[in-house]
């Protein structure tokens, strides 16, 4: 590979065999990526050899948490504008995150009780509990439950971005919406009610859907979209389920680190439905 083959505005030499060695003025790699933090920010307390495993299951979680709150924030906006195909892929890259989540419990779960109690208590009231990004996307979901804001109370800005988010409609509120624009008949306390609250199921959504996915054809883009949060509301209890699992598996009933109930908490999420006529009709088609 000659010099003149190279991408406009890199510099540095390059070897015959097309590996480039001087990246003096370049931004390489590492740079774009911002590495040098990125792999210095695990710092293990207790010299314990599986310390390192929590750490990075945990901090590897949180960036695919980040990409699912970009692709659904990105999906409201676009289901708003009834762009809704736009959403579909956004939707499908969500439920592909949510997989790589799924099997992370799975790597976490090669975590015994007696090592983990070998640094547990070094974590002190830090809990996973805490997690505000899995908070904005249950709210982004639907599942709003303002008495967990209180678990943000010592961090103003971050309690304020999830006080915004309790209080803005959830992509399922964004969708039915959507339905009403295109002629079906929603009741207006599904349209117009308080967003911070859990949704409540009705009657009139149910009869929408049916209608969409006995007329498949003429109502295609509804049903592909109804399709999509179903997958994504499909791995998040797989998630759910997962999390309670590796929890009861590693410390069993215990109360987690930041005081909640652990593995009865985490029971009773799995009861909760995100999008519930969406399965409620299956019976009735």
């Amino acid at each position: 590979m000659s010099d003149s083959s190279r991408l406009p505005g890199q510099g540095g030499s390059v070897l015959e065999s097309g590996i480039q060695t001087d990246f003096t003025n370049d931004m390489t790699y590492g740079d774009y990526l911002h590495l040098d933090t990125v792999l210095s920010s695990q710092h293990p307390l207790s010299g314990h050899h599986d310390e390192m495993l929590f750490i990075i299951i945990h901090q590897a979680s949180e960036l695919w948490m980040t990409l699912v709150l970009h692709e659904l924030d990105a999906a409201i906006r676009s289901i708003e504008k009834d762009h809704l195909e736009p959403a579909f892929k956004m939707l499908t890259r969500v439920s592909r995150i949510q997989q790589q989540l799924i099997q992370s419990w799975d790597v976490l779960s090669t975590l015994t009780p007696a090592e983990y109690m070998e640094f547990r208590d070094k974590l002190g009231h830090a809990s996973g509990f805490q997690s505000y990004q899995n908070r904005l996307i249950e709210f982004a979901l639907g599942h709003k439950k303002s008495n967990v804001l209180k678990v943000y109370q010592h961090q103003p800005a971050l309690y304020e971005r999830l006080r915004r988010a309790l209080e803005a409609p959830s992509i399922y509120d964004v969708t039915l919406k959507a339905l009403a624009r295109r002629g079906f008949t929603i009741d207006a306390t599904c349209l117009h009610r308080d967003w911070s609250l859990d949704y409540t199921p009705h009657a009139t959504v149910e009869q929408a859907w049916l209608t969409v996915y006995r007329n498949v054809g003429q109502y295609w883009d509804l049903y592909e979209l109804a399709e999509k949060l179903v997958d994504v509301e499909d791995r998040q209890q797989q998630w759910r389920f997962s999390h309670m699992k590796t929890v009861e598996r590693i410390i069993g009933h215990k109360t987690g680190t930041g005081g909640s109930s652990g593995v009865t908490y985490l029971k009773q999420v799995l009861d909760h439905r995100f999008f519930p006529e969406l399965w409620t009709l299956r019976t009735k088609l």
